[in-house]
């Protein structure tokens, strides 16, 4: 089976080496694929099954906890997109430009699996709302013990399937109509909603059913809702302007998906009691519960437009990342071809697709969604991690994709102020003229690594020694908590104590270090507050991630030196940002 894949990898990639992706996607689309993959699926499905089963009213703070985390991302996203900005496969292609082939193999895996089951819960999502609609009679065999094997879901993944297959202008064009409708469904829920409202539903302590802990760990579910900076971060090579339209869709997305979920949120728990909201179709039922029966209908039309367009969201990116994995060699190479029809990468959405039906079939949709924000989380906080590292490396060329500037300092390096200069000297910042040497970037590798494991080991204390913890061992849990902390602060002072690259671009995370290590600290944390069986699918995928990795260099072509070949070339110095001690074959 491997050889006859092998063959078929090499003809199909014969016939589509010429063709190329269709430049076409505008900044509005790129914001309208980016609200869209989130909006659907994060408004109509997480809200409620947050509310009920983890936070209560709560899931309000959830969605903002979330939302930071997203933003302190999304920045470090930006400003990746920008140093490379045409390029497909999104942080899969920023990390193996810049930080070499192992890590990138990981988050592209990574990414395989976001994007795959974002897919079947968007199918799963839709079931359940056709289901809520025919008083749950959607045909279906057990397959567990609450939940059945969808059939409905399966065909709707299959078909959403075809319809990215057939273009990137088609299925755009497809989506922003569905937006439009979303859209109007979401005033509609606002405005309607306003008369049903029962302020006793947050009363007695009511709000916070589950206290804090609830709405840490709704957060981390909520954090699937909003990945959509990510998918247009995927449309380097099909925008029209990546090196403005990235950073710009990213903000807005985020900022329109925030007012979407709070505002739904508040409707939602004031006009329901927390316990008593519908966990298939919440939105729909709160209307049936009041007797506003064509609120339920007009709200359906809502969410089939919203659903459907998150699942082309997840769907969108997932070829185009594994399109971009096979054409490094890293996954088989046939998955790169590019149809000279539809310019879109065929076969890959074909594959992608219909595993994604399968996993629609078998698995339930919380199931989906919790296994979703781990991938989703560790890809975000890699990205951190290397923007972090890649400010703080020496420059060997000049990147086409610089600005000029006078004197190549920032803005806040001009404050001619007293007390920041007396500031500059206690911490030990370097002049504003140093540059970046290869001792410095290795000393910022290091602290940058030692900085993302004490993540983990520092919230894993909190969570599981102080939280869950009593007496004297809750004690000396916070004590070692405090100490790494400390250690954590003394090892960002020693990397704003390196001088920084004095590169400039149209687009840089402020406050570096500090916003890439906010991202770290915030994400770690969501991820430790998932279900541990989460944590056991998530290991089993890894292993499956390095078994692809012993099993691949067979079947394709030798080691390459130079990165991404028979692409658009790259800016000059793109591919020369790999880090000190790190191998990109």
């Amino acid at each position: 089976t491997l050889c006859v894949l092998h063959c078929l990898g090499s003809n199909l990639l014969v016939l589509g080496a010429a063709v190329g992706l269709a430049k076409v996607l505008t900044t509005v689309d790129l914001v309208s694929l980016g609200v869209g993959s989130c909006v659907g699926t994060g408004m109509y499905v997480v809200a409620g099954l947050v509310a009920k089963a983890m936070a209560g009213p709560g899931v309000i703070l959830s969605f903002i906890i979330a939302a930071l985390a997203s933003i302190l991302s999304g920045v470090c996203y930006a400003e990746f997109g920008v140093r490379v900005p045409k390029t497909t496969g999104s942080a899969y292609t920023y990390s193996y430009v810049t930080v070499g082939e192992f890590v990138a193999f990981f988050i592209g895996w990574n990414l395989i699996l976001e994007y795959l089951i974002g897919t079947a819960a968007g199918a799963s999502a839709l079931s359940s709302m056709f289901d809520s609609l025919r008083t749950r009679s959607v045909p279906s065999v057990r397959k567990g013990e609450d939940t059945y094997p969808d059939l409905l879901a399966l065909f709707i993944a299959l078909l959403v399937t075809v319809i990215i297959a057939l273009g990137v202008r088609n299925s755009v064009g497809f989506n922003n109509v569905l937006n439009v409708v979303n859209l109007v469904a979401w005033i509609f829920m606002i405005i309607a909603g306003l008369f049903f409202l029962s302020a006793g539903n947050w009363e007695n302590g009511n709000f916070l059913p589950y206290g804090w802990s609830g709405v840490m760990q709704g957060a981390a579910t909520c954090f699937y809702a909003f990945i959509g900076f990510d998918i247009i971060a995927t449309t380097g090579e099909e925008a029209k302007n990546p090196n403005t339209s990235i950073p710009y869709a990213i903000t807005a997305s985020l900022v329109t998906c925030l007012t979407a979920y709070v505002s739904v949120s508040v409707i939602l728990t004031l006009m329901v009691p927390y316990d008593m909201i519908d966990g298939s179709a919440p939105l729909m039922e709160m209307f049936a519960v009041h007797g506003f029966l064509w609120g339920k209908y007009i709200v359906a039309v809502g969410s089939i437009a919203g659903l459907t367009v998150s699942l082309l969201g997840s769907l969108f990116p997932m070829p185009r990342v594994i399109y971009a994995m096979a054409r490094d060699g890293l996954l088989f190479r046939f998955l790169s071809h590019v149809s000279a029809l539809t310019h879109t990468p065929a076969v890959a959405c074909v594959v992608s697709g219909s595993f994604a039906a399968i996993l629609a079939l078998l698995v339930s949709l919380r199931d989906l969604i919790e296994m979703m924000s781990i991938g989703t989380l560790l890809a975000y906080t890699l990205v951190s991690v290397c923007v972090l590292l890649l400010r703080y490396q020496p420059d060997e060329q000049t990147d086409t994709h610089q600005f000029s500037s006078e004197d190549g300092v920032d803005g806040l390096k001009h404050v001619d102020d007293g007390h920041y200069y007396t500031l500059r000297l206690r911490l030990g910042m370097p002049d504003a003229s140093a540059k970046p040497t290869p001792a410095t970037g290795r000393t910022v590798t290091r602290c940058t690594l030692l900085l993302f494991l004490m993540s983990f080991l520092l919230w894993s204390t909190v969570i599981f020694g102080v939280e869950q913890g009593a007496g004297a061992g809750a004690v000396f849990s916070g004590l070692m908590a405090t100490m790494m902390a400390g250690s954590m602060v003394k090892l960002l002072i020693l990397i704003i104590q390196q001088p920084e690259s004095g590169r400039r671009l149209a687009y840089m995370a402020p406050c570096v270090p500090f916003i890439p290590a906010a991202a770290i600290l915030v994400n770690s944390y969501l991820m430790l507050k998932l279900s541990p069986l989460t944590w056991a699918r998530f290991t089993v995928w890894c292993f499956i991630d390095k078994s692809a990795r012993q099993l691949l260099p067979t079947l394709r072509r030798p080691p390459r030196r130079h990165v991404l070949p028979r692409r658009q070339p790259l800016p000059p110095g793109a591919g020369r940002e790999t880090l000190p001690g790190l191998v990109r074959s």
